[in-house]
């Protein structure tokens, strides 16, 4: 059985509340656990954090076991050379997601330290863009 994890950064524990114009209305936790519920051929486990250097703390403890890392480091995305590296340093592929089309929003959300590191980016598909990661890894 593949072992995937979701890693999400900062405010992405307000979804459903926070800005649902963009975000939309529903929890990660009501996405997540119908996201395990369709693809229970795989293990899918989840993590958060509004701390740069827990979000590294994790990647650097899954890098080398699991088969693949989704990864939406939130605004870290734009700002964080230490997760940048830290996806360098590991072997597990890392595919960055954003929920949003960051091209859309403000310039400086159009810089990440993740994707040259990365195996590939998805956004702007909504909470899809997370599923689309999952595929990738099938």
């Amino acid at each position: 059985m593949k072992k995937l994890i979701i890693i999400n950064g900062p405010n992405l524990n307000l979804l459903g509340k926070r800005e649902p114009n963009i975000y939309g209305s529903l929890t990660f936790t009501e996405f997540y656990d119908e996201v395990v519920a369709k693809y229970d051929t795989v293990s899918i486990e989840y993590f958060q954090s509004n701390k740069e250097g827990e979000l590294i703390d994790k990647l650097h403890e899954v890098g080398f076991d699991y088969d693949g890392v989704i990864l939406n480091a939130a605004a870290y995305t734009h700002t964080s050379v230490g997760i940048g590296d830290a996806v360098k340093a590991i072997e597990t592929p890392v595919v960055e997601v954003h929920i949003s089309n960051t091209f859309n929003r403000e310039e400086f959300r159009h810089h990440s330290f993740i994707s040259p590191n990365a195996k590939g980016v998805i956004l702007g598909f909504g909470l899809q863009s997370y599923e689309l990661a999952i595929q990738n890894f099938l």
